[in-house]
């Protein structure tokens, strides 16, 4: 039984394989594809226009066996690929595909991040009606939370991927991918930032991060909650963030060609300090410690980055615990610019860092922008 499952499966990937051999042509360097998904195309005109970016990830493995059920360090599959092996989804909207890269998240760079703001605003600024992203899972908060604070659109913009390979029995990237264009495509989206759609959850980009190595239901925002539903394919929300973001954020990187040098270091009982020696000698613009409980810093790396501050790099506190808000503290460096992340952890608090250097150095500045978004 499970041989024609996999089989079943395998078909309508395959079918999408054939339909379109020359859409590999995306590869990681970052160079876009376009493509125009006929097949999927519907006649129905009163349907949203939904572009799909495709990065990689598990959602675009095609390898392994229908008993594996992690990603590989394959993504092979292009985003046209992807909504060829996707029955019904043409039902939904009228859908155009890009490949902007065919790599794993953990080889996402911010050069990547800023290709994908730029495109994302240039298409939500004509007729298309909302973006969904395919990506992998490694470091997809990031990412979701980079284009939260940088697209400037009410335009529904949503994050997908899979924990699970198309070719695994337990495959739920075809669902997944459904589900984010159903939601990309409703009015109900709008103004909300960029979402996260995957296991029937739709998460907002400041609080969500992955939480397990393995299980679908990897995603989860703890200390807020998620934001809503997708039941029968129609989101359905409960919540909305209140922290500022899209149209109301004040970054704008249409014109930079990269983003300011951050850097993380985590504490823990007995600290070496060779690490963060070597960080503040490579001189970054700025580094966010992944304090202990409530931000605090080993007593021995407190004097060298309370040095660093004193050359200018950007100090900011968060918290390896993983939730929780981080306030003022003059005893951790606050009192000498130190900033407080608020409730971001140590991977977006450097998102958020990377863009607010952009614009300020001053602490006072750094700490209003946190408290804002």
């Amino acid at each position: 039984m499970s041989k024609r499952l996999s089989t079943t499966f395998a078909c309508l990937l395959l079918c999408g394989l054939l339909a379109m051999p020359a859409a590999q042509a995306a590869a990681a360097d970052g160079k876009t594809s376009k493509t125009a998904a006929s097949q999927a195309a519907p006649a129905n005109e009163n349907l949203p226009r939904i572009a799909i970016l495709g990065t990689g990830g598990t959602i675009a493995d095609s390898s392994g066996a229908a008993t594996r059920l992690a990603g590989s360090k394959t993504a092979d599959l292009t985003a046209e690929q992807l909504i060829a092996a996707v029955p019904g989804l043409k039902d939904f909207a009228r859908i155009s595909t890009e490949q902007v890269a065919n790599i794993n998240s953990h080889e996402m760079t911010t050069k990547l991040w800023l290709k994908l703001a730029n495109r994302a605003n240039e298409l939500l600024s004509g007729d298309t009606d909302g973006i969904v992203v395919t990506h992998g899972t490694d470091t997809m908060e990031e990412t979701a939370y980079f284009l939260n604070l940088t697209v400037k659109s009410p335009k529904p913009l949503v994050m997908v991927g899979a924990m699970r390979p198309p070719m695994s029995l337990g495959a739920d990237g075809p669902l997944n991918l459904l589900q984010a264009v159903a939601v990309a495509g409703s009015k109900d989206a709008r103004g909300k930032g960029t979402l996260l759609v995957m296991n029937g959850e739709i998460n907002g980009a400041r609080e969500v991060t992955k939480t397990n190595t393995q299980q679908p239901e990897t995603f989860r925002s703890y200390d807020m909650g998620f934001l809503g539903y997708v039941v029968d394919n129609v989101p359905d929300f409960y919540r909305t963030s209140l922290r500022k973001h899209s149209t109301d954020s004040e970054f704008d990187v249409s014109g930079l060609a990269t983003l300011p040098k951050v850097e993380i270091v985590y504490t823990y009982v007995d600290a070496g300090l060779g690490a963060v020696k070597g960080v503040v000698a490579d001189k970054p613009d700025g580094i966010v410690v992944a304090g202990m409980g409530d931000g605090s810093i080993a007593p021995s790396m407190l004097g060298i980055l309370r040095d660093a501050a004193a050359q200018g790099i950007a100090i900011v506190r968060s918290s390896r615990a993983g939730t929780g808000k981080i306030k003022y503290d003059a005893r951790e460096g606050d009192d000498v610019g130190f900033v407080a992340s608020d409730s971001l952890n140590p991977q977006k608090a450097r998102v958020l860092l990377m863009l607010a250097l952009t614009k300020t150095k001053d602490p006072k500045e750094l700490r209003r922008i946190f408290a804002t978004y």
